[in-house]
């Protein structure tokens, strides 16, 4: 049953049957303005008639409302469930004829234009409620925003489509807009209607392919869809793909709502910018909210998640995609609400509050994002108006094989909108300070994951993605004209020339830049896992793995990730990957984050994997938190972990020579990088002033004594500023106390060396003392 529409309750119209009868008045001293019998208006087209019941009128405001013809006015209303509707109109009331379906008419004579009205309603019951008439109103988009969203340029789309709480008319009330051009007809429906939608079609906009309808009364926390009349003519009831906040799943309703945030890191904004990206010291702590601390609002984790990062020294973290999503499973990777923060947690103006208090705490916000592809949920994007609409037509375009969801259209302009406007919305709206674009890959190849056959080339034959290109580069090339400050990653796995290059410098291959900042080194990640994992007699045949990354270290702008891919599936946690007994797994898992935080790159580490838990990560219960109870046996053994980790960022911060230049070869030297028998690397950083920094790694169980090293000769001695086997790491506190003393004595190529101790299983860090 529809419910009453909001609005301030009108005078009860029963009638106190004990009251005394007033006297009957005469003709001439009847008052003017009381009700009169209503006339009756002209019929209603049966086509007009038929298309509003059935929800594929495309111009309802033509019909409903009040209209001028000759001789006076003619008000119609589409109320269903209503009992009685009268037009109040300056004190002034004539019922309405009940037509039937819902439907009621009145002709009022003797009006040269519409006179200001409303509407007095009466359901079940002897009250009446007065409410406004949706179809009284102009449009409430203006002709500036139908151009941009025809021209697929609106780089503000959230403020034009979805849903907006505003003052129309001098009536406030919610603006509804959708863009569903395959649509016959598209009614809002929700809490407010009793999910009916029949009483609210919407209007078509001309030939943006956008519906369009202004309803009074209904104001912020209201639930609603739209129900779509597909070309077929069945219908379909959605969720708003523009929807800014949404019920918390498995509940898929979209909500009204408006920010009542004031922020608070003006200064940060201010200054995030002030030095590239790829020049700053730049640590990520990639972290998945809902399971960090399971039962946490945004709040809440703004109270400890801050706090324990800027303890660790990260300078970023980086959040499993926030966008709403149904299954919780997927980690956030299969989105439903591209604009709505996910629900779980709390509200979008608490996702507000967790932002801004990241960023009073120091501490960067980087943010996954997924523009890759979509689920096929029958209430949200796939086929949202009953043809494809934001995905391509084609089935070898449109399915992803891996995933089981559909891939966006990058080539159709409104789409490309949709998600460009996106990527600005999140670092706009909620001060997110750099995106991570998940599987670039699977959008830049067509025959991704495809066999032959399976797949469409484009119009030159070749298997690269020209839209998704395009999108890629009209993205980055947006974000960083409109938000100043922010970075963009791409988690591209393949050697695609070009990734972080500007979008407008053209590469061998005849492409522009994709016009990242960052790129994932996924070919790092994997080759040094490979050798890490394996048995120290055996890492003699695998040196190369570690050395290889060096061959195309300058290629791109490069962060080393760890991430949560890593950690799950039977790959197990980062230390269980390592051989050996356990002394032997965190010595090596010390060593391997040393000599990480060491190599050219950013770097990025899930979490969990910072105090060395052993047991693959669920989203289920997040990281295993009670191996640091002191009560528990072996927590030194895990504290010490997250101790070095701590250690890292810290040095790492105040050493320009690690990050100043690391999309600079002149930033990097090797000083040995074939001992593979050793299982030994070792190589310098250099930072702008050419000041050294020497990091030794040895891969190998054993000590080794007196170990030569060719250093420059320009520095007298070195100092050991970390070393991951000290005993408050948990290692076997084989470290160098005092400094080492350069010597005459050519080595590896140049006329001066060391002699040092390499403590097993270990990285050393030294500077000139």
């Amino acid at each position: 049953m529809t419910a009453r529409p909001a609005g301030k309750s009108a005078r009860s119209t029963t009638k106190d049957p004990k009251a005394p009868k007033a006297p009957k008045a005469s003709k001439a001293s009847k008052d003017p303005k009381a009700a009169a019998p209503p006339r009756q208006a002209p019929p209603l087209d049966p086509g007009d008639r038929a298309r509003l019941l059935a929800g594929e009128h495309h111009d309802p405001h033509g019909v409903l409302g009040a209209h001028p013809v000759r001789g006076g006015v003619v008000v119609r209303v589409l109320r269903p469930w209503a009992k009685e509707v009268t037009v109040v109109s300056k004190g002034r009331r004539v019922p309405l004829r009940d037509d039937g379906d819902g439907l009621f008419s009145a002709f009022l004579p003797l009006l040269r234009k519409v006179p200001a009205y409303e509407l007095s309603v009466r359901y079940d019951g002897p009250d009446e409620l007065a409410v406004q008439d949706p179809y009284r109103f102009l449009p409430s988009l203006g002709e500036l925003d139908l151009h941009l969203i025809g021209e697929g340029r609106h780089e503000e789309l959230w403020t034009a489509l979805g849903s907006r709480i505003m003052t129309h008319g001098g009536v406030s009330g919610t603006r509804f807009a959708v863009w569903a051009p395959n649509a016959r007809g598209v009614r809002v429906t929700g809490d407010f209607t009793h999910w009916d939608g029949t009483g609210l079609p919407m209007r078509s906009l001309g030939s943006t392919g956008v519906w369009e309808l202004f309803v009074p009364g209904v104001g912020e926390g209201a639930l609603y869809k739209y129900d779509i009349t597909r070309p077929d003519g069945t219908h379909t009831v959605r969720a708003d793909p523009m929807a800014r906040r949404t019920e918390c799943p498995p509940n898929t309703a979209s909500i009204v709502t408006e920010s009542h945030y004031t922020w608070d890191d003006q200064e940060w904004m201010a200054r995030r910018g002030a030095r590239p990206h790829h020049e700053a010291p730049l640590s990520v702590y990639e972290v998945h909210l809902p399971s960090w601390r399971p039962g946490l609002t945004y709040r809440q984790l703004a109270e400890q998640l801050p706090a324990y990062v800027r303890d660790l020294g990260f300078t970023h973290v980086e959040l499993m995609p926030v966008t709403e999503h149904p299954f919780g499973g997927s980690w956030g990777y299969q989105v439903t609400g591209f604009y709505a923060p996910t629900a779980r947690m709390g509200t979008p103006d608490d996702f507000k509050f967790l932002v801004d208090a990241l960023h009073a705490a120091g501490i960067g916000v980087l943010m996954d994002w997924v523009p890759a592809h979509f689920p096929k949920d029958d209430w949200a994007l796939a086929e949202f108006d009953g043809r494809p609409l934001y995905e391509h037509e084609d089935p070898r375009r449109s399915h992803h094989p891996d995933w089981g969801t559909l891939e966006f259209d990058y080539g159709r302009k409104e789409v490309r909108n949709f998600l460009v406007a996106n990527a600005v919305y999140w670092c706009q709206e909620f001060h997110i300070d750099g995106l991570r674009v998940d599987a670039v890959a699977s959008m830049l190849y067509l025959d991704y994951s495809r066999e032959h056959g399976e797949w469409l080339p484009n119009e030159f034959g070749g298997r690269e993605n020209l839209d998704a290109v395009a999108f890629l580069q009209e993205m980055n090339a947006t974000v960083y004209r409109r938000c100043p400050g922010i970075v963009t990653f791409a988690e591209e796995s393949t050697a695609w020339d070009g990734v972080t290059r500007a979008t407008d410098q053209v590469g061998p291959g005849g492409f522009g830049g994709l016009g990242f900042g960052m790129k994932w080194n996924m070919g790092w990640m994997h080759d040094s896992l490979e050798y890490v994992q394996k048995e120290p007699v055996h890492r003699k045949y695998h040196h190369h793995e570690m050395t290889f990354s060096m061959v195309y270290a300058y290629s791109e702008n490069y962060i080393l990730p760890i991430s949560h891919d890593e950690v799950v599936h039977g790959k197990r946690a980062l230390v269980s990957k390592m051989p050996g007994d356990w002394w032997q797994q965190r010595a090596n898992h010390r060593a391997y984050l040393g000599f990480m935080w060491a190599h050219p790159g950013k770097q990025l580490l899930y979490m969990g994997q910072e105090f060395a838990q052993g047991a693959e990560w669920s989203a289920d219960h997040g990281p295993d938190w009670w191996l640091l109870d002191p009560a528990y046996g072996a927590e030194p053994d895990h504290r010490g972990v997250r101790d070095l980790v701590r250690d890292l960022n810290t040095v790492y911060q105040a050493t320009p020579s690690l990050w100043e230049r690391d999309t600079a070869p002149e930033g990097f030297q090797w000083v040995v990088g074939d001992a593979a028998e050793d299982n030994v690397f070792a190589f310098l950083r250099f930072d702008a002033f050419g000041s050294p920094l020497l990091a030794v790694s040895n891969f190998s169980p054993v000590v080794r004594h007196d170990y030569r090293l060719g250093v420059p000769e320009s520095v007298v001695a070195w100092a050991e500023v970390l070393n991951t086997d000290a005993g408050r790491y948990g290692g076997g506190d084989v470290v160098g106390r005092d400094p080492v003393k350069t010597e005459s004595v050519p080595y590896h190529g140049r006329t001066s060396s060391v002699r040092m101790t390499l403590p097993p299983l270990a990285t050393v860090w030294l500077r000139p003392a």
